[in-house]
């Protein structure tokens, strides 16, 4: 059946609505299980250990001990993940980072892995393990990593999109270039011009549940692995590939998940655990302690942020540029690519320049948090705009009003834009009451403007209907923000039947036909454009059922509101046919019905908020008090209202927390001195005001419903708009992230000294 994915206008019943969600009594109860609850017979513990060294060759690794020491199954090296990669650079990166290879390239990079029958022995194992190092210079600073006589980390790569090939290995890995017209020329239109330099440092997304995965690997080669992820066919496809196994005899589970905001969408423990299954061949239990989820998975990168932008007096921009430097851990990435195509994303502008710079630094490989490198990004657009809008004497508002891309505006990174919802977030923020209210001594305000791409692509979906009338949605996209009950509300607003009567589970990898990771805010987009199609697909058999058993043609049939009509007069003594008395005589109309699809949802749709926030400073400590927060985000359709104002909310919150307090500090030795969350301080209750949403609704036209993803752009405005509050309350531009009270304090001090 041909599936149409255009928008049309409909009203809806279930969709828009706010039932309770499906998981919450097994959450609040505790009998949800995470990553860590999965138990199988004869497991074993693994246990990894880690190198203390930022940089250094593996000269030699002895496990002659710890695999004589009673109760160890399995000991293994980068021996046992040998390279199978077949030169794909980026999988054997993955490799390296699961196991170092010749060089362990950052503090806590495994090195070696134990499987014991109990975690004191595991540990014990790991003491035994003799390690021969030889220490090398290492690089923590982005900006200190590009200097020419920085330690290079890698003597194999060489910076790609240079116009003339180097001769000499370098750490920047990779310059990226977006834009359009002269800047050049631009700028000499100016009247008045803003440059600005800003640095913000690497932080965790801040999940509370550690990485945990349970693998058992058989004889006959099948494998099993229970494990919290984003998208467990992705890591079944890449640790079948690393250790050499065929994908379809690895089954993927994924269990509940205690948060992700994209650090779970990376392999980390996972090979080394099903590893450590083949040699003991018994099933081995691996969790990360807290201190190896901050040393040895993915944060976010550093940056290191110039910013330049011109305006005349009337408040058009003229020309803007940007060059944005992102570390990357020790591994090749694509973050300052991103960065550089979202840091002008909001604006309608002829003159536009990005350069973006990889570069390599001894710390852990970098993965996303939400809209990766979009938040650092737009901190120091945003506060230059902020900067320039009262150099011109201009309302930070109404300069970006001005400004700000349209419909038919050709974007700072290439493409066209559509229907879009900047304007109509501006115009909300510009008559939201927060920015009527009043503010009191050392209190200031800031706004700023988020842009993220939002993303679809493959995904598989099957509907069944049960003989009760009871419809089961199995989906491939793991569940990390409410998706299971959007889904739900889709397949019973298309079938027209309550949304009591639909569950949907995230069904395993030998369930279902692919789907892609659960990232780009793509869960509820695409699987519930697959929803859609295969609810049409259910809703056809549905109708040629209730057709044979009034005995008339099909095409008399239609579908109203979860019933079965036959149209025209000749059948008007014909009444109407519910789903559930269809369902229930299907044994005798042809067996089961059920609706399946598997799709490309393009067409995501760009997404668009403006945040308003109140700052409190205290010019005596610097110490900070958040005291209003508002969000407004364009969500196309707000399937779930709730669920919407949970994303808009908790991606403000984090962003909260990395503005003021969360950053990875890194010792003169290249150790992280403040891996967990006594030291590494996320925002608690008391740090935070109820976070006020408006949800505005411009509809995607390349979704059915309308639907935009919602996950990500949220945590994009918050850095620039505490940092212009933070600005405006102290009386001095903050350029530094986290703006933690000593810095706040020095710069308030600088200033007066000046």
């Amino acid at each position: 059946m041909n599936f149409d994915p255009r928008y049309s206008g409909r009203n809806f019943t279930s969709v828009g609505t706010r039932p309770i969600r499906p998981d919450g009594v097994d959450k609040v109860t505790g009998r949800a299980r995470y990553g860590a609850d999965f138990n199988m017979a004869g497991q074993l513990v693994g246990r990894v250990l880690r190198s203390p060294h930022a940089h250094a060759t593996i000269r030699k690794i002895d496990t002659s001990k710890a695999e004589k020491l009673p109760g160890v199954k399995a000991v293994i090296t980068a021996a046992d993940l040998p390279d199978l990669t077949d030169g794909d650079a980026a999988m054997y990166d993955i490799l390296d980072n699961c196991m170092a290879r010749t060089k362990a390239l950052y503090d806590g990079h495994a090195v070696a892995a134990v499987a014991a029958v109990d975690a004191r022995t595991a540990r014990q194992a790991l003491k035994l393990i003799v390690v021969d190092y030889e220490v090398l210079p290492h690089v923590t600073d982005v900006d200190e990593a590009m200097k020419h006589h920085a330690p290079l980390i890698n003597d194999a790569i060489f910076t790609e999109g240079l116009e003339e090939k180097p001769v000499k290995p370098s750490n920047v890995t990779k310059r990226s270039q977006f834009g359009h017209g002269d800047v050049h020329q631009g700028f000499g239109h100016a009247d008045f011009v803003v440059e600005r330099s800003f640095k913000t440092e690497q932080t965790h997304q801040g999940y509370i549940e550690p990485h945990a995965c349970v693998a058992s690997v058989s004889s006959d080669g099948t494998a099993d692995l229970w494990v919290c992820t984003q998208g467990h066919f992705v890591y079944r496809q890449h640790c079948a590939q690393l250790l050499g196994m065929e994908a379809s005899k690895l089954r993927v589970t994924s269990s509940e998940i205690g948060g992700g905001f994209g650090g779970k969408t990376h392999v980390w423990a996972e090979p080394v655990a099903l590893a450590l299954s083949r040699k003991a061949g018994r099933p081995v239990k691996l969790v990360m302690t807290r201190d190896e989820v901050f040393r040895a998975s993915g944060p976010t990168s550093a940056t290191s942020i110039d910013i330049r932008i011109g305006a005349r007096k009337d408040g058009t921009i003229t020309a803007a540029e940007a060059t944005l430097r992102y570390s990357c851990g020790p591994y090749a990435g694509s973050w300052a690519e991103i960065g550089a195509m979202t840091a002008f994303a909001c604006y309608k502008l002829d003159n536009v320049k990005t350069v973006g710079y990889e570069v390599l630094v001894n710390r852990p490989k970098t993965a996303a948090y939400r809209a990766p490198s979009a938040p650092m990004a737009a901190f120091a657009v945003e506060s230059a705009v902020d900067e320039l809008a009262k150099e011109i004497g201009m309302d930070p508002v109404e300069f970006r009003i001005r400004n700000a891309a349209q419909e038919g505006t050709r974007s700072s990174y290439g493409p066209v834009y559509g229907p879009i919802g900047i304007g109509p977030t501006l115009e909300a923020a510009r008559s939201h009451p927060h920015m009527k209210a009043p503010l009191g001594p050392n209190q200031g305000r800031g706004m700023a403007c988020g842009f993220w791409f939002n993303f679809g692509g493959q995904t598989c979906t099957d509907l069944n209907i049960g003989m009760d009338g009871s419809v089961s949605l199995a989906v491939g996209t793991v569940d990390v923000g409410g998706s299971r009950a959007s889904l739900s509300l889709v397949a019973a607003e298309e079938l027209g039947i309550a949304y009591e009567h639909v569950k949907a589970i995230v069904a395993d990898t030998s369930s279902l036909g692919y789907n892609d990771m659960t990232d780009g805010s793509r869960g509820t987009f695409s699987s519930s454009m697959a929803t859609i199609s295969a609810a049409r697909n259910a809703i056809k058999i549905l109708r040629e059922r209730a057709a044979q058993m009034w005995d008339i043609s099909v095409d008399d049939v239609v579908w109203e509101k979860g019933h079965a009509v036959a149209r025209g007069e000749k059948h008007g003594n014909l009444g109407k046919l519910s789903l559930k008395e269809i369902a229930a005589a299907s044994g005798k109309t042809g067996g089961p019905i059920a609706g399946h699809s598997e799709l490309v949802a393009d067409g995501a749709g760009v997404s668009f908020a403006t945040h308003i926030c109140d700052i409190e400073v205290d010019p005596e400590t610097g110490a900070t008090r958040v005291i209003r927060y508002t969000v407004v985000q364009d969500a196309g359709k707000a399937v779930h209202p709730t669920y919407v104002e949970g994303q808009y909310q908790g991606g403000a919150a984090q962003g909260i927390g990395w503005a003021l307090n969360e950053e990875y500090i890194y010792g003169k030795d290249g150790r992280l001195q403040n891996p967990g969350f006594l030291d590494y301080r996320i925002p608690v209750c008391s740090d935070l005001p109820m976070i006020d949403t408006q949800i505005l609704e411009i509809p995607n036209p390349n979704h059915p419903y309308g639907v935009r993803g919602v996950g990500e752009t949220s945590i994009v405005p918050p850095l620039a708009a505490i940092a212009n509050a933070v600005s405006n309350a102290a009386g001095v531009r903050m350029t530094h992230i986290p703006m933690s009270p000593p810095r706040i304090l020095a710069a308030i001090e600088a200033e007066r000294g000046g």
